[in-house]
């Protein structure tokens, strides 16, 4: 098997599943319990939140646990937008965004709030002028992916969050969930950020929202006080001692992972290149870990089934997405629909080798001839 879908899900890193182990034997205490196991399982929990404020450069109160990337992004949108209701009901985000950003709001919608989306430049970022016009005094969050999970375009956050100054009662959140483990994330003007382990080597199951100190937000689940205020339940130790090894290593070993993914990357374009029909979606500045690509006239599922039973395994948009529609994000770069329902992506990894690509290009090239002839 090629596996080539490392945006979708990572395989753990061992030495993560060791420490999840380790935790996991050594500390069975309720870290909310008032005894020397749950102590010491509350210990183990608080040094992992203080591993994951120094690799994000943030504070520990700063960091809350969550199940995954998808119940941290539909916590922070529906607790701010909850938050500041008597502020305004306008919302502005992106065609870019993850279903589980798109899907809270919507439901925020149905409720009554206002969203307007962003223009997407040809390179697929945001349309900063745009979105000045679209910024009124009753708009109360932006709400932008760092990284999209299809097309891989770096979104210029630091130039909205300084634009956002101007605007007091507007918060910014912002879905690091494919930016961390790719490139350098900084929290510097951001209320609300969010990420999961599973995107960088750690375990499925946990994730994080880092909250802005001083932002005060509703809980999504109320039950009593955990690890902090804004979520309760029984406080996953292992999984998060997991995340933050995982996490500390994603940070420290970024510049060797990139360069060798780099370089995969760049030799995939020039092999795709000499196909006549396929056209790259990806920007040249998107990230390396990610490249969609459109075969014309072929439908990214079909294309995708043909590459599965040649033993390779791509997407066909977020492996969260509804199937059977085209791509938003590539639709919003290229305004075109047939183009959107070609396109599939490849993600990389710094486990990918030479030798996969080779062996990948051989069945790209099979499946190419066989369905464009």
């Amino acid at each position: 098997m090629i596996y080539l879908d490392y945006s979708a899900n990572t395989p753990v890193d061992e030495a993560v599943l060791q420490r999840f182990c380790e935790v996991e034997r050594n500390c069975p205490g309720n870290a909310n319990s008032r005894h020397a196991a749950g102590t010491a399982a509350k210990a183990a929990i608080d040094a992992a939140a203080q591993s994951i404020a120094r690799s994000l450069n943030v504070q520990p109160a700063e960091i809350i646990y969550t199940s995954g990337a998808s119940e941290a992004n539909n916590f922070a949108i529906k607790s701010i937008a909850r938050l500041e209701r008597h502020h305004g009901r306008h919302i502005i985000s992106t065609p870019l965004e993850h279903s589980s950003v798109s899907g809270s709001l919507t439901a925020l919608q149905e409720q009554g709030y206002e969203i307007d989306l962003v223009d997407i430049r040809q390179d697929g970022t945001v349309d900063l002028a745009h979105l000045k016009e679209l910024l009124r005094p009753d708009t109360i969050l932006v709400a932008v992916t760092a990284v999209d999970s299809e097309l891989g375009v770096v979104q210029p956050v630091a130039e909205i969050a300084e634009m956002l100054k101007a605007c007091p009662h507007c918060h910014f959140h912002v879905d690091a969930t494919q930016a961390v483990g790719k490139l350098p994330v900084s929290f510097a003007g951001i209320d609300t950020m969010s990420l999961t382990a599973h995107k960088f080597y750690g375990l499925n199951g946990i994730g994080v929202l880092v909250k802005r100190r001083g932002l005060a937000l509703e809980p999504l689940i109320h039950g009593g006080e955990s690890t902090t205020l804004y979520r309760s339940g029984t406080p996953t130790v292992a999984l998060a001692c997991s995340l933050a090894l995982a996490l500390e290593k994603a940070v420290s070993e970024l510049p060797a992972r990139v360069e060798h993914i780099r370089a995969l990357n760049a030799r995939l374009r020039t092999g795709l290149a000499q196909y006549p029909k396929v056209r790259i979606n990806s920007p040249d500045t998107a990230v390396p870990q990610i490249l969609n690509l459109s075969v014309q006239n072929v439908k990214g599922t079909v294309f995708q089934r043909e590459l599965d039973a040649r033993g390779v395994c791509v997407s066909v948009k977020s492996a969260c997405s509804s199937d059977g529609l085209p791509s938003r994000a590539v639709f919003a770069v290229s305004h075109d629909r047939r183009n959107a329902l070609s396109s599939w992506r490849i993600s990389l990894s710094h486990l990918t080798t030479e030798q996969e690509i080779t062996d990948f290009m051989q069945a790209f090239d099979a499946c190419y001839n066989a369905l464009t002839q």
